[in-house]
C-alpha cells in the first residue's frame, strides 16, 4: 500500500444535499425583479446598528435595511468603517 487512504463512496440514497440559504422562501422578494430566490442575513454594523443584508441570485440586487427601511449603501460604509483612534 503506498499510504494514500481510499475514498469512501456513498450510493446517492444516502447522500444529502448541501444547506443553502437560498432555499428559505420566506425572506420575502428582491425589489428589483421579484425573484424569491434571496439570500438574507442579520447582522450588525460596526457602529452597533443591527441591518438586514439581502441579495437575490438572479438579479444580483444588494440591499441593507435597519428597522424596515432601506439604507443606502454610502450610509452601509459610513456605518460599517472602523474609525481610527
Amino acid at each position: 500500500m503506498n499510504g494514500i487512504p481510499l475514498q469512501r463512496t456513498t450510493s446517492p440514497a444516502t447522500t444529502a444535499a448541501p444547506a443553502s440559504l437560498t432555499q428559505a422562501r420566506s425572506a420575502g422578494t428582491c425589489p428589483a425583479c421579484s425573484s424569491s430566490r434571496l439570500t438574507v442575513l442579520a447582522m450588525t454594523l460596526t457602529d452597533g446598528t443591527p441591518v438586514r443584508f439581502a441579495s437575490c441570485h438572479d438579479c444580483e440586487h444588494r440591499s441593507w435595511s435597519h428597522e424596515g427601511e432601506e439604507l443606502q449603501f454610502a450610509d452601509v460604509i459610513a456605518r460599517a468603517t472602523k474609525q481610527k483612534v
